[in-house]
């Protein structure tokens, strides 16, 4: 099979969105198909530096008027297209006779729009936008969601029913257990004492990541004899004001850190803390889970469905009764990280790269074959 994957504008320099279609082209190539990556051309972007402001508008040029008139002659010869991000759902008009699929990573983008989120509000371009994206996914045949959540959002906010086919991701790097001298050497970087224990949470300045919930948090659970002397490491986007408002005692800012770095923190902690509030997966719990770090998650979905019973399930919005809970739990239960540790490495197998990419050959297959049907039913 010739499959198409449509990639993202690299000017707007989201790299988890352009690293997608660089692991589907591995793991679905490796199971012998033809996969080709094309993206936006960046033909007025170049005229201006920046994304922000009139760089971004610009930018729209080329994803929104060049680039369409471009992807029909790109999908001929091709037995499928899959768009690799519900944002350019657009592009599914595009793609002239050949069958199309597109992934749907999350809809909060959309939901924070339709005023869903009155924590995250969507100026009137903004809200046009996802409009617009909202009404490509309602033209969608086929969608491949990465989560029953996402899936589910969807169809709640779309009245035609596509085919979706639920497919979790796999981990996109190289974590696992790392060698206790990386371990030790970021813990010397962060002026963390042999012996000492930190809890570790990863995420960006997103409002659904609920950084500031995680120091909530963090602060009570300190107040129980347990936690005392416990760090918290936050790995990632610089912190916000409203975060170093806080001034929470033991907490420690690490700005940007690599994979590697990363991987060390992993498997050097007590526990990964992640109270995030909405996900579309939840990449971080796999990857701590990777790495033999203990979960504490939210008890929302997508984290329940991705974590399985691999983890303790917290209140996100509590940060009191959370810490109470954290702290209660260990005490009742001195094996329980141990325990949940085990598990992480159990749960893992559920996410398998090669299975993972047998299930997307699967769906490309069911996509082409359902366009064919309903050609020969057409008469055409």
């Amino acid at each position: 099979m010739k499959i198409l994957l449509v990639s993202n504008y690299a000017p707007d320099g989201q790299q988890s969105m352009l690293r997608y279609p660089e692991w589907l082209r591995r793991g679905v190539g490796a199971l012998g198909h033809e996969v080709e990556i094309v993206q936006p051309p960046v033909v007025f972007g170049k005229m201006v530096k920046g994304r922000g402001g009139l760089g971004k508008w610009i930018g729209y040029v080329d994803k929104y008027l060049v680039f369409p008139r471009l992807l029909p002659g790109k999908a001929k010869g091709f037995d499928l297209v899959h768009i690799c991000d519900h944002s350019n759902s657009m592009y599914l008009k595009a793609t002239g006779k050949t069958p199309s699929i597109i992934t749907a990573h999350d809809l909060l983008a959309v939901r924070s729009a339709l005023g869903e989120f009155p924590q995250n509000r969507t100026g009137r371009s903004g809200q046009a936008l996802q409009r617009w994206i909202l009404r490509g996914l309602a033209g969608a045949k086929h969608v491949i969601s990465v989560s029953e959540k996402t899936k589910q959002d969807l169809l709640a906010l779309i009245r035609t029913r596509p085919e979706v086919s639920v497919i979790h991701h796999s981990l996109n790097w190289k974590f696992e257990p790392a060698a206790g001298e990386e371990v030790a050497a970021v813990r010397r970087s962060l002026g963390i004492a042999d012996g000492e224990e930190y809890l570790l949470h990863v995420g960006s300045n997103q409002w659904y990541k609920n950084r500031v919930g995680t120091l909530e948090i963090f602060a009570e659970l300190r107040k129980y004899p347990r936690f005392r002397n416990v760090k918290l490491v936050m790995a990632g986007k610089p912190w916000t004001q409203p975060m170093r408002d806080l001034n929470v005692e033991g907490a420690i800012e690490m700005v940007t850190p690599s994979n590697e770095q990363i991987r060390a923190l992993y498997s050097g902690a007590m526990a990964f803390l992640f109270p995030s509030l909405e996900e579309g997966f939840g990449w971080p719990v796999l990857e701590a889970q990777a790495c033999g770090a203990p979960v504490i998650t939210s008890n929302r979905a997508p984290m329940t469905e991705v974590a399985g019973s691999a983890a303790l399930l917290i209140d996100p919005a509590d940060p009191e009764g959370a810490a109470q809970k954290i702290a209660s739990r260990l005490d009742a239960e001195p094996d329980l990280l141990a325990r949940l540790r085990e598990a992480g490495y159990e749960n893992l197998k559920r996410f398998g790269e090669e299975q993972v990419m047998e299930r997307y050959a699967a769906a490309y297959e069911r996509a082409v074959a359902r366009a064919h049907g309903a050609e020969r039913r057409a008469g055409v």
